[in-house]
């Protein structure tokens, strides 16, 4: 029997058009009738598909509609069951994500591509970072800081001058955004496992946000984020998508 399918498409003209299209061909059920989801859109899409489809259990394939796709397949609508049924499985394992905000009240969400907190004025954010209950920096004056999957690596991370990270390498990039100081510290590589803590020195004068992916919480005075190692989300690629080599080559280009 055929896999059921749950299409989730951009509210762009292409990709609704997509949308349409496949659905000229294949039956669209609801998403807790799924065996399998199908992003149609750009890297976006693909994220808050993840997010739609976290707690389902279901694998996300996605098809390209959107400005970069690295996270996508080509769009094309034939032989998308054989597609399907060929395609190779990569695990992924978000973030959590916990804040505290100036108040007092407690904010949870996941993040797959990274955890980003920013100064909300002009005054740069002081923050200090804790590694394993362990101070590391007592105070980095910067405009933020990211903690990225390696998933999410070539995303902000990556313009945020971090560093690449495999699929397979088991650690995360902690980077900093503009840092003042100190000058010197460019971010470090932690272990999957690491728990981080940020807590915002002096944040009535020097507010930050912090952002999991599109979920963003205001004003906050403390942030955790660990990964979430016993719950991940299965993304699924044609074989010459290789997301491992994809994210390996991103390493050699200019």
């Amino acid at each position: 029997m055929p896999p059921k399918l749950t299409f989730i498409a951009a509210e762009t003209k292409e990709a609704q058009d997509a949308l349409h299209n496949l659905q000229k061909y294949y039956k669209n059920v609801a998403l807790d009738e799924a065996d399998i989801a199908v992003a149609i859109g750009g890297d976006g899409t693909m994220l808050e598909t993840l997010h739609q489809t976290y707690n389902h259990g279901i694998p996300v394939y996605g098809m390209n509609c959107g400005s970069v796709g690295f996270l996508m397949n080509p769009y094309r609508p034939e032989k998308l069951l054989e597609r399907l049924n060929d395609a190779h499985q990569v695990e992924i394992f978000p973030l959590q994500m916990k804040t505290i905000d100036e108040k007092g009240t407690e904010y949870d969400a996941i993040a797959f591509n990274e955890v980003a907190l920013l100064r909300q004025t002009r005054q740069a954010a002081k923050l200090k970072i804790s590694v394993d209950n362990i101070e590391r920096i007592p105070e980095l004056v910067c405009d933020g800081i990211l903690l990225a999957t390696p998933a999410g690596s070539t995303a902000y991370n990556l313009s945020a001058h971090g560093p690449i990270i495999p699929l397979s390498a088991n650690v995360l990039a902690l980077t900093p955004i503009s840092a003042f100081r100190p000058r010197r510290w460019k971010g470090a590589l932690l272990p999957s496992h690491s728990r981080v803590k940020i807590e915002i020195n002096n944040p009535e004068k020097r507010p930050v946000s912090a952002t999991a992916d599109s979920t963003e919480i205001r004003h906050v005075a403390s942030v955790e984020i660990k990964q979430a190692d016993s719950h991940g989300c299965t993304l699924l690629f044609d074989p010459d998508q290789n997301l491992e080599e994809r994210i390996l080559k991103e390493q050699f280009t200019s």
